[in-house]
């Protein structure tokens, strides 16, 4: 028997135990070998899965990578493209099932809305800002990620986000930004951000619920805090 047919015996026999046992028998190292199958049909995948752990550490690092730090590592174009889809394909598959499964409901507790807005986090490198609309009956009538980039260096725009408070007739406004890098606390411009926001929208007769902080899928409700009434009284 030839390398090449060793080599395809060898990725079938990975691809059946995968259908056979699931994902969770297998390391971060032979999940990544197992994606590099879909990119290259020749070259010595479960070297270059080694590398590329000994390089970034963990299958988050690997699908968190660059580009260019990923092609270093001896990967093709197309191989790395596909690298990085799998965190935002990830993201919007639970995006697309939660809001599946919570469509009709009012989101009405805590455990509710982090539900329903952490997915748009999945993943993210970079500071996103999010917004939730509900209607009177606490049912979403809006999410979506409004901005990238921090709070500190002013991304986000009171007046757009009326603008969407009134298109969608919302009753409440949820506003959520992760800190990529940090933990899942505000810091002073977040509250003084929330505070101007809170007064805004009041001005219109919407009611700023909530601004959750996100931080490695923990979050932090400013609704919650001690310092609660200062923001939202």
């Amino acid at each position: 028997m030839n390398e090449d047919q060793l080599k395809k015996e060898r990725r079938q026999a990975i691809k059946d135990r995968f259908m056979r046992e699931g994902l969770s028998v297998f390391s971060d190292e032979q999940v990544i070998e197992l994606l590099l199958f879909y990119g290259n049909s020749r070259q010595d995948t479960e070297h270059v899965a080694h590398r590329l752990f000994l390089k970034f550490g963990s299958l988050s690092n690997v699908l968190n990578a660059s580009l260019e730090n990923l092609q270093e590592c001896g990967l093709s174009y197309n191989m790395s493209v596909l690298l990085k889809l799998i965190p935002s394909l990830v993201s919007r598959f639970y995006i697309s099932k939660t809001q599946e499964e919570m469509k009709k409901l009012p989101l009405q507790s805590q455990a509710d809305i982090s539900r329903f807005i952490l997915p748009y986090f999945i993943g993210k490198s970079e500071e996103q800002i999010l917004l939730l609309l509900l209607n009177s009956k606490s049912k979403s009538v809006f999410c979506d990620i409004i901005s990238k980039g921090s709070l500190a260096v002013s991304n986000v725009n009171i007046r757009d986000i009326l603008q969407y408070c009134v298109k969608h007739k919302a009753s409440r406004a949820i506003l959520a930004h992760n800190h990529p890098s940090g933990i899942a606390l505000p810091s002073a411009q977040d509250i003084k951000m929330t505070k101007t926001l809170h007064q805004s929208l009041l001005a219109i007769g919407v009611i700023l619920q909530d601004h959750f902080i996100i931080a490695d899928m923990n979050y932090c409700s400013m609704a919650d805090m001690d310092i609660s009434e200062e923001i939202f009284g």
